[in-house]
């Protein structure tokens, strides 16, 4: 028996279509944010043209972007690398709390020579 493949017609247009959704929700808050805001990076100060604008990116403030007042107070322009930097310590320091600062961080737990000095013990091979 052959086996047949995933129907290729069928995923491009799911993903064309998801693509479509996407820029559809994306068009409205960003076309007002690059018609309201200077396309310069909030954050690094880079200047872009149009050339160039698609690696300028709309940020919500608060981190919800169900919030798109018309006023643009909850968005700043942002090039992607600054974006994903804020994106970035927004989940790093999500988990901390104000009593315990140090919540959300993780620290190793492995410990490689634990028991090394036991071990040379038995074996006969510490210097001393």
């Amino acid at each position: 028996m052959k086996k047949s493949g995933p129907d290729k017609a069928r995923l491009d247009r799911i993903i064309a279509e998801a693509k479509r959704n996407q820029a559809e929700r994306e068009k409205g808050y960003r076309e007002q944010a690059l018609k309201m805001y200077p396309w310069i990076c909030g954050r690094c100060g880079r200047e872009f043209t149009r050339a160039n604008v698609q690696l300028l990116e709309v940020h919500h403030r608060d981190h919800n972007h169900e919030n798109n007042p018309p006023d643009g107070s909850n968005w700043e322009l942002l090039c992607t690398y600054c974006h994903e930097n804020e994106h970035r310590r927004y989940l790093d320091t999500a988990g901390r709390s104000e009593q315990d600062p140090g919540a959300g961080e993780s620290r190793a737990t492995y410990r490689a020579f634990a028991g090394l000095d036991e071990l040379l013990k038995r074996n006969g091979k510490t210097r001393g």
